[in-house]
């Protein structure tokens, strides 16, 4: 069973290095690293995939292997400084805890994290900017998803509020005034009180997004968080800035991106992915009448 899986987590095991207590993230194709250490925000992705794997397998060899590698991992986040990576082991600590919620290190240690967040937010935010850091770039609604998640799961009001207001402001900032979903591009990201990225628009955000905004309307049955979801969904099929469609029904592959140029040729992984993930979402919540 799992072949899979026991080959991703294979992967994850030959990428950590046991004297730095770091993983390394890019690697050639001849199977050399081409680092030392890896980013603090691949660090905390692959926490994040450690944490869903204990929590979703029940198999006991791989949770085993996956609860050795993801409690010596763990070791190093406190120095971390990345909101994104601080944001992933938040989730990832979420994940062990509803199968582990007798373990008060984690669950301590999963609130100092989710603290530090949100001291980020008190100390960068402002009417018109709600963001923990001087410029949005990717993987934006972690932050904010972690922050909603902690402050259900500690009952932290303040928390909580500061994870849906953050989330709001990027589904605002995020919108064309033609009502489509426009996400921020990797062709210079959005630095606070600068133009927005056009083009570099990746599936993975719009996935991200729609996950976000349908997790808080299963929560509060608040319908705007729906038609937002329904928005990040309609991205993959045209309802974006070049209004053609980035997934593919007939091989379901999705193209890697919107760039100047046109929708990005290559179906990569992560996008193909992305589409994917988001089609099951968006089903499990409403149906196939997601239009």
């Amino acid at each position: 069973m799992y072949p899979f899986i026991k080959k991703y987590l294979a992967f994850l095991n030959y990428a950590f290095d046991e004297k730095t207590k770091r993983f390394a993230n890019f690697m050639s194709y001849d199977r050399r690293w081409l680092e030392n250490i890896g980013s603090e925000d691949s660090h905390g992705r692959a926490l994040w995939a450690l944490g869903v794997t204990i929590k979703n397998i029940g198999d006991g060899f791989i949770r085993t292997m996956s609860m050795e590698l993801f409690t010596t991992a763990l070791s190093v986040v406190s120095e971390f400084t990345s909101p994104r990576a601080l944001a992933f082991t938040v989730l990832s600590l979420l994940a062990y805890l509803e199968v582990y919620p007798e373990d008060t290190k984690k669950r301590e240690m999963q609130r100092a994290l989710a603290e530090k967040i949100h001291t980020l937010y008190r100390d960068t935010a402002t009417s018109d900017w709600l963001w923990c850091e001087e410029t949005a770039t990717y993987s934006n609604r972690i932050s904010p998803h972690a922050l909603i998640l902690a402050g259900e799961h500690i009952d932290g009001k303040d928390m909580y509020n500061t994870g849906i207001q953050s989330l709001k402001w990027l589904m605002g900032i995020q919108t064309a005034p033609e009502g489509h979903l426009s996400v921020i591009g990797n062709e210079g990201w959005f630095p606070r009180d600068k133009e927005k990225s056009a083009f570099g628009q990746q599936p993975v955000e719009a996935m991200c997004l729609l996950n976000a905004c349908l997790h808080v309307y299963r929560t509060t049955n608040d319908k705007w968080w729906l038609n937002e979801g329904r928005k990040c969904m309609a991205w993959f099929f045209g309802g974006h800035d070049l209004k053609t469609p980035i997934y593919n029904y007939e091989d379901g592959g999705c193209g890697d991106g919107l760039d100047s140029h046109g929708v990005s040729k290559n179906q990569g992984t992560e996008s193909t992915l992305a589409g994917l993930i988001s089609l099951i979402n968006i089903h499990e919540v409403v149906g196939k009448n997601f239009k």
